[in-house]
């Protein structure tokens, strides 16, 4: 990035801090007799993204006061996010088990997320004025207010102060059944759509918790509509039987609608990519990039990042740049 550009302010990443366990190399977990541990979270991921690129970011959560906690928190730490406002206390981190697959058999994760620190957050965890103070964005998903009243008693006030403070707010919609129902997801959603001004999801969310019940481009631009929202994204992904994926998005910005193209990828690791995305189209709308740039810088990031295991886009800007503009990574760099 070059030195004459003016930095944005910071980006603020709010959700649960998370520890994850994965089984070693590709094995079963019936089979595995240990885990490796690395510390992650949806939000999480987008602050290190943003980070490693030059840009600020905080990551606001709460995690134990214990070692665990410290452990997470220096974890993130390491690639040069703020965490000074990680709130301390509860019992544990949440924690998430993942059975990496391969060829026909594809992923598998368990949630642990009953009882964490965040679900206890309260009003005296943080102090909004603060945090927010200089901040340029303000970033969630839609696993934080899955997490119980607590958790979305302060996203509430969080996109409040924002509303105030004219700072740009993304949400990741996110669904995860196996943290609430469809059901409650939209009671959940309904109230935060007002602040929203970026949306990261897919027409089918649209339709089952927004309503928006138009197909293709219409889709976009009756969702962008209907919420006032400045940015909608979908991706759209499919998996070939013996596990090939077919990986794609189209966003809209503005009034321009960008499609990518389709890239097929073999993948080392998934979870993460839909958070890459998402930082890189934060990214190119901080530094004012057009749509296409910006689009494109995305979603190399993401295709770059099923190459990666782990939750982090451990990406530089010039290798996400290099393949965005058709060049190859797959050769040996020596």
């Amino acid at each position: 990035m070059p030195a004459s550009v003016d930095l944005p302010g910071p980006i603020v990443c709010f959700g649960e801090a998370l520890m994850r366990l994965d089984t070693p190399g590709f094995e079963r977990f019936v089979q595995a007799s240990g885990f490796q541990a690395s510390f992650t979270g949806g939000e999480a991921n987008v602050a290190v993204s943003a980070a490693l690129w030059g840009l600020s970011s905080r990551m606001v959560s709460k995690v134990p006061a214990h070692d665990l906690g410290d452990a997470c928190i220096n974890y993130y730490r390491r690639y040069g996010v703020d965490t000074q406002y990680m709130a301390r206390g509860g019992d544990r981190l949440g924690i998430f088990f993942v059975e990496n697959g391969r060829s026909q058999r594809g992923p598998r994760v368990i949630y642990d997320r009953v009882a964490s620190s965040f679900r206890t957050v309260t009003a005296e965890d943080f102090d909004w004025d603060l945090i927010l103070e200089s901040a340029s964005w303000f970033h969630f998903s839609g696993t934080a207010p899955a997490l119980g009243p607590a958790v979305q008693s302060q996203l509430l006030t969080a996109l409040k102060a924002c509303r105030d403070r004219r700072i740009v707010v993304s949400f990741d919609v996110g669904y995860r059944s196996a943290l609430w129902t469809i059901e409650d997801a939209k009671r959940g959603y309904a109230p935060l759509m007002e602040y929203v001004d970026v949306l990261i999801g897919s027409e089918q969310d649209a339709t089952t918790f927004f309503g928006i019940t138009s197909t293709g481009e219409q889709n976009h631009r009756d969702f962008a509509q209907a919420f006032g929202l400045q940015v909608v994204a979908y991706s759209d992904r499919e998996v070939s039987q013996t596990g090939l994926h077919r990986y794609a998005a189209q966003v809209l910005i503005g009034e321009e609608l960008v499609k990518t193209p389709v890239y097929e990828i073999d993948v080392v690791d998934r979870i993460g990519t839909g958070d890459a995305f998402t930082a890189g189209l934060i990214r190119g709308q901080l530094l004012n990039h057009t749509p296409q740039e910006t689009t494109a810088f995305a979603m190399a990031a993401a295709v770059l990042k099923h190459s990666i295991p782990g939750d982090f886009a451990l990406l530089s800007v010039a290798e996400i740049e290099h393949f965005a503009q058709g060049g190859s990574l797959a050769k040996v760099r020596r």
